[in-house]
């Protein structure tokens, strides 16, 4: 009973609703709460904590932004669930049409400003990567990572200037590379061919949706890429789609961190990952997270996260 009266109690205001249904889309900083709902942020702050009180949202601090999530899933699908079934009673409701167009100009936003820093630092992109932490020894650990077994199949998402098929391409059946940004695709196009990796194949495309076909992949590779993720969930889900049965997913990213000025001068969304974080993510796209690699050093720690969807049991099989 009490959780049911903290959960309807939470819900009984338009403004928290409408937050609910937001998180639902993206995770959001208060900021941009604030901007969508065009209320002040300590008002925003109220309703989130009330929200938070009840389980139906987490915060998550980030340096100085706080970033809002949706609550686990035993409490919010429930609550989904309801109001997805009421919604149906009354399509087109005025808020929920002006809260995706302001969402729209959120998401805008934040990938304008990430595409103008790509394409501003393209040539310099492989020399940035190499300012956190030796990209020698990141390079060493992702081969004995991923050599162990066959690479098959390989797709490197926020492939950049290709530098993860140039390490791994050859050892690949096939290598498909993916970027949003034409001018990253252009250098690696350059870059790879002047390899003599030629039969590597780029694509532009979005993380979020990518131009793939699901179950065809053995091997995908997000390699510094996460931190600049809107929705790291998502993308950690859609990259999980294009694997086979015993696939692998490994994701090369920074541990938590407190160097803010990353979100002004570098574009990072996220100031780092924990390992709770991504079993979560990685539990929720159907992986199994093996152990965790650290590499410490500079100022920035990298960890290596390797996660496998299991696969298909011989007497499964056989039954079938």
């Amino acid at each position: 009973m009490r959780t049911a009266l903290a959960i309807f109690r939470a819900l009984a205001d338009p403004t928290r609703l409408r937050i609910v249904g937001l998180l639902r889309a993206m995770e959001l900083s208060v900021g941009e709460l604030a901007q969508v709902l065009g209320q002040s942020q300590p008002r925003v702050s109220r309703h989130v904590k009330i929200l938070a009180d009840a389980g139906l949202a987490v915060r998550r601090k980030e340096g100085s932004w706080v970033f809002l999530g949706l609550g686990a899933a035993a409490r919010t699908e429930p609550v989904l669930d309801a109001l997805d079934a009421w919604a149906a009673e009354e399509p087109g409701d005025h808020w929920t049409v002006a809260d995706i167009a302001r969402l729209a100009a959120v998401r805008a936003d934040r990938a304008a400003a990430a595409e103008a820093y790509f394409e501003a630092h393209a040539t310099e992109w492989d020399a940035i990567r190499s300012l956190h932490v030796p990209e020698s020894a990141v390079e060493a650990a992702i081969r004995k990572i991923l050599t162990d077994e066959p690479i098959g199949a390989l797709v490197d998402l926020g492939t950049g200037t290709g530098r993860m098929l140039e390490l791994l391409g050859a050892q690949a059946q096939s290598a498909i590379g993916i970027d949003r940004s034409p001018e990253m695709l252009r250098l690696a196009r350059a870059k790879l061919a002047a390899a003599g990796m030629e039969r590597v194949e780029l694509r532009q495309g979005d993380i979020y949706a990518l131009p793939l076909t699901g179950h065809t992949t053995d091997t995908v590779i997000l390699h510094q890429v996460l931190h600049y993720a809107q929705q790291p969930a998502a993308a950690i889900n859609e990259a999980a789609r294009l694997l086979v049965p015993g696939g692998r997913l490994l994701i090369v990213d920074f541990a938590p961190h407190d160097r803010e000025e990353l979100r002004t001068q570098d574009a990072h969304v996220r100031l780092g990952f924990d390992d709770g974080q991504m079993r979560g993510w990685f539990d929720a796209a159907g992986l199994a997270l093996g152990p965790v690699r650290e590499l410490k050093g500079g100022e920035l720690t990298v960890k290596l996260w390797l996660g496998q969807r299991p696969a298909v049991k011989a007497d499964k099989e056989m039954a079938a």
